[in-house]
């Protein structure tokens, strides 16, 4: 079997364990991956872009429905990138305040969620009662902490950010945990024979193993914190953001605005995922030897 199957893979993780290195080195292909990515986003958009006008189309020649095309919200979108207010503000600042709600409450949850998954994966009778609780909150929708977080924060910023909190958490915790526990036990013995101590086989050792599977769980968890964002802002009557001018926009028919909301929103979701994320799992599956060389 190649150097980039399971025996060779094993066979360079154990030879690196040994020589005292904390991380796989494997060079990446970062140039094809640029290049790679660019192109799947071009054509994703275009096709959605694609789609999205003949539906606009098709609904203002069969039911007459105000229907925002492409050209048309463009043309609004570029207008406000210069200045020109959405709901009583800019963009920007419609931005900077639900950027500033998600910041908050998913830095809170990567904060509480890595340090429970952790514990839970590394603890395994913590692991067994405590993961029941973390599966019964993963299992209520992201609008139902909405009564819960009136009653605790009444209506605010700190309500928004609650919910952001409790719907993001979950997937943190199980993928760190789950990671650490998947993690072969070939790899502590090796590590522990090298002569690393409990600390440096933690951070050497489980954690980088386990770091696909914590990224998942960091992704997961900000998609669920962006999605309820935007949502919150529309239930708990935010004044400024984008959920709320999304909000806004059914009562003053001005769904432009509402398409340039959701562009943006998708451009953000688009723009931390692909440039951040798959970047940082591409680097991860090249110090890991995951990706076949050409």
């Amino acid at each position: 079997m190649g150097k980039n199957g399971p025996v060779g893979r094993r066979e360079a993780i154990e030879k690196a364990l040994k020589d005292g290195r904390s991380h796989f080195e494997f060079r990446p292909e970062t140039r094809r991956f640029l290049l790679s990515n660019a192109l799947n986003i071009a054509i994703g958009i275009a096709l959605v872009i694609m789609v999205w006008w003949v539906v606009a189309e098709a609904m203002i020649h069969t039911r007459g429905a105000l229907f925002p095309t492409p050209p048309e919200t463009f043309s609004a979108l570029w207008d406000a990138l210069n200045g020109a207010e959405l709901n009583g503000e800019t963009i920007y600042f419609h931005t900077w305040s639900s950027m500033l709600r998600w910041g908050t409450g998913y830095a809170i949850a990567l904060i509480v969620g890595m340090i429970v998954g952790i514990s839970f994966g590394t603890l395994c009778r913590l692991y067994d009662t405590g993961m029941v609780s973390v599966y019964v909150i993963q299992m209520i929708p992201g609008l139902a902490w909405v009564p819960i977080a009136m009653l605790i924060f009444g209506l605010g910023e700190s309500a928004t950010v609650f919910i952001i909190l409790m719907t993001a958490m979950p997937p943190i915790i199980i993928n760190t945990a789950g990671g650490i526990r998947q993690v072969p036990p070939v790899y502590s013995r090796v590590a522990l024979m090298s002569g690393k101590d409990k600390l440096s086989l933690f951070i050497g050792v489980l954690i980088p193993a386990a770091s696909l599977s914590i990224i998942d769980g960091m992704r997961i968890g900000l998609a669920n914190g962006w999605r309820v964002l935007i949502a919150a802002e529309m239930v708990l009557g935010a004044m400024v953001g984008l959920g709320a001018t999304i909000y806004d926009s059914r009562y003053s028919l001005d769904f432009v605005s509402a398409f340039i909301c959701i562009i943006v929103i998708c451009f953000i979701g688009l723009a931390i995922e692909k440039l951040f994320f798959a970047g940082l799992e591409n680097m991860v599956r090249n110090r890991l030897g995951l990706d076949k060389e050409v």
